[in-house]
């Protein structure tokens, strides 16, 4: 009897030891993510040469204390190294968004380098 008690023992502890395999969450793990995150980010945002104000507003859920201990470690990495900062690309935004862009605009026009512009034809339909 007491072999059944420690196989069966023994197989929960061995189930128990792939937790993570189940989804069952860690806090801890989760907290030290989200900080490592958070400090990425903020490395990240100095080394694009943004504010930590920017910073902060650009990423609203990680971590400020988090953000500011990755952008003071870049800035004194950058610092010591004397690297320049390697400014990020432009923003864009979805074309459903560009100022300008709506469906009640009419069609594009065409300019087919004759000073005069024209209206597009319609898109035909293959079927």
């Amino acid at each position: 009897m007491n072999i059944r008690r420690f196989l069966a023992f023994a197989a929960v502890l061995v189930l128990l030891t792939g937790c993570e395999e189940l989804g069952i969450p860690d806090p801890k793990k989760d907290a030290e993510r989200k900080q490592a995150e958070g400090e990425a980010i903020g490395s990240a945002c100095r080394h694009a040469g943004r504010s930590l104000e920017d910073c902060y507003a650009r990423n609203p859920r990680a971590p400020k204390a988090a953000i500011f201990s990755g952008w003071r470690s870049m800035n004194d990495y950058m610092i010591e190294n004397k690297l320049e900062i390697v400014p990020p690309p432009p923003d864009t935004m979805p074309e459903s968004q560009a100022p300008g862009n709506s469906e009640t605009h009419s069609a594009p026009a065409d300019n087919h380098g004759d000073g005069h512009t024209r209206l597009s034809a319609p898109a035909r339909r293959h079927t």
